[in-house]
């Protein structure tokens, strides 16, 4: 099924293959980002393979094609004129039914004598006179001789931003892309944004939303089966492409990966994204189904393909096995038996109890189910009734789905050592793929996913990787390490220290303050020989396994995520606590407020960064 993407299906996670955080438009955009807008609208979208020609002039009937894209009255355009506007665009022309809206709308007009000279190329102050009757204007509004008044309003407006020709100047294809960005968030003589006249708003700082633009301009989904290539609107093979959020080629999208696609920015994005799992519920009903729930985790149903798929009339019901196909949304696209999908998953348990399931009645039973994070850094749950095979946690597990359900199997370790390079795209000899899943782990079943980026520069020695698999290609492709980032754990500062032997007697009693939430934890076991100040809690579930006082460094400089001790260089976590410590009582606070001078900071690791360590604390003392 084909539909049209509304915004508020934009993802939160979502790349394009542009800067990875903050897709609304800079202030100071780029000529690539600007172009994206424009192809995005429609407005500007170069030849069959995408190339703008940006350094090529553009004649009066291009630049009428583009003022009639950039207007409410695109879509009103024929595949022919009814008429010939002009004596010289004949209605056989390829211009003729873009001269002929922008001539009953009052776009354009001819010469005096009666002819539009759709060949000769279109000067800065014919082009900047055709965008500013978009914006209302009417050569009435401007007094004195023809074109001063209408350059004066183009400058005041903001719109002769990065436009290099004169008034008089020929434009290039470049002028025009600048001048129809900019037109964008010009406002109109009512006052109105432009783009919104067009159906589209700003972001709340008054800037353009690529984000939402794309979206909008964005068709699907496919999967990526049989011919489905013939179904997309222009050659594939001249497509940009996007995998998974990574620029790549047409090569890289593989057999059953979820596709979107855009005809006028001539773009593919794919994701791989699926779940393998039993269907323990379809929601609201059978008959009229919105979402499934497989693995433990619900799942709304983004195509009509899907639903039918989950309905009564469909092939699967409550009780079977399944691989969903997830689209950009998270959303399901399209559903699959296990054997069309090779549906295996790794993780780690993280615990065994009951669970509630429906039957194919749709009525609910209860049953033994193991829980599990898969490498995705997800949640699943599987019923599991063979006592003679027991999971605990923190189990490495294979997850094989088939068509007669699915099997779970104890993982045996197999150890990988070798230092992860500086772009964090190896390990020791072996690359990573570009949808490779790492799962950190710690022993009572903790995990959380990590991408090859934080491992950049980590030497890993024998344990460090507790399981790895790799592809057809010989690359990671999934990967469950044994607690070498540490950001499983807590961090904060030991506000109180209490301990005391006597005799076989021990005692220790420790109340601590992780990001402003105060805790204790106390023993009548053990002794852990602590100190007050920065520490790691690791948790053994929701209860304190382990606290751990942190090393200290005294920092001179702290710039963005790196800070620097002397002649060393240490990298700050991305959840780094700081504390202004005054009369030896912490006080959460900002790292922006003791940066600007006036403090000592003191930097407070866990591990050096070789074995993926980070600066978790930083504690500020007034000079």
């Amino acid at each position: 099924m084909k539909k049209r993407l509304l915004s508020a299906l934009v993802c939160a996670a979502l790349v394009f293959g542009l800067a990875a955080a903050g897709f609304a438009a800079e202030a100071n955009p780029t000529v690539e980002e600007a172009a994206q807008v424009l192809s995005a609208l429609d407005i500007m979208t170069g030849d069959e393979n995408g190339d703008l020609h940006l350094g090529k002039t553009v004649t009066r009937a291009e630049f009428t094609k583009l003022t009639v894209a950039a207007s409410a009255w695109a879509d009103s355009v024929g595949p022919a004129a009814s008429v010939s506007p002009y004596p010289d665009v004949p209605k056989s022309s390829w211009a003729a039914p873009y001269v002929q809206v922008a001539k009953e709308k009052g776009m354009v007009m001819g010469s005096l004598s009666g002819y539009f000279e759709p060949d000769r190329n279109i000067t800065l102050v014919e082009g900047v006179t055709m965008v500013l009757r978009l914006l209302g204007y009417q050569d009435s509004d401007f007094s004195g001789a023809w074109g001063s008044g209408q350059m004066a309003m183009y400058q005041s407006l903001k719109l002769d931003k990065n436009i290099s020709a004169g008034r008089d100047d020929a434009m290039t294809r470049q002028d025009a892309l600048w001048l129809f960005y900019h037109l964008l968030t010009a406002k109109n003589k009512s006052g109105q944004v432009y783009l919104a006249t067009l159906g589209h708003t700003l972001t709340a700082a008054g800037e353009i939303d690529r984000v939402a633009l794309v979206n909008s301009a964005m068709e699907g989904p496919l999967v990526a089966e049989g011919n489905w290539q013939a179904s997309l609107p222009f050659a594939a093979a001249t497509a940009k492409v996007y995998r998974n959020g990574k620029a790549g080629t047409l090569a890289d999208v593989q057999s059953l990966d979820v596709v979107y696609y855009s005809k006028p920015m001539r773009s593919l994005w794919a994701w791989s994204n699926k779940v393998t799992g039993s269907i323990q519920k379809i929601s609201p009903s059978a008959s009229s189904p919105t979402s499934v729930t497989v693995g433990g985790q619900t799942y709304t149903l983004e195509t009509s393909s899907a639903a039918y798929a989950l309905s009564d009339l469909g092939a699967f019901q409550t009780g079977d096995t399944v691989t969903l196909l997830l689209g950009r949304s998270g959303g399901v696209a399209a559903v699959r038996t296990p054997g069309e999908s090779a549906g295996v998953t790794y993780g780690v348990v993280t615990g065994t109890g009951n669970a509630s399931y429906q039957d194919k009645d749709g009525k609910s039973y209860t049953a033994s189910t193991v829980y599990v994070t898969a490498t995705d850094g997800n949640p699943y749950s599987y019923q599991w009734e063979d006592k003679n095979r027991k999971f605990e946690a923190g189990d490495m597990v294979q997850i094989t789905a088939g068509d007669d359900g699915f099997q779970l199997k104890k993982l045996s370790a197999t150890s990988l050592t070798g230092r992860v390079n500086t772009g964090g795209t190896a390990l020791g000899g072996y690359d990573f793929a570009s949808d490779v899943e790492i799962l950190d782990t710690c022993g009572d079943g903790a995990a959380l996913r990590v991408y090859p980026s934080r491992l950049a520069g980590v030497s890993f020695k024998d344990k460090m990787v507790r399981y790895y698999v790799l592809n057809e290609n010989g690359e990671i492709s999934r990967m469950i390490l044994s607690d070498v980032t540490g950001d499983i754990h807590q961090y904060g500062v030991l506000t109180d220290v209490t301990e005391s032997a006597l005799g076989m007697t021990l005692l220790s009693s420790y109340v601590y303050d992780v990001a402003g939430v105060p805790g204790a934890y106390t023993s009548k076991t053990s002794i852990w020989n602590l100190e007050k100040g920065p520490c790691q809690i690791k948790m053994d579930g929701k209860e304190v396994g382990r606290i751990y006082n942190l090393t200290g460094a005294e920092l001179t400089a702290v710039d963005g995520n790196t800070a620097v001790a002397g002649a060393r260089q240490y990298t700050l976590s991305d959840s780094v606590a700081v504390y202004e410590l005054r009369n030896k009582k912490y006080y959460l606070t900002d790292l922006s407020r003791v940066t600007g001078g006036g403090y000592d900071l003191t930097g407070w690791y866990d591990k050096a960064a070789s074995e993926g360590g980070r600066i978790r604390v930083i504690i500020a003392e007034a000079e």
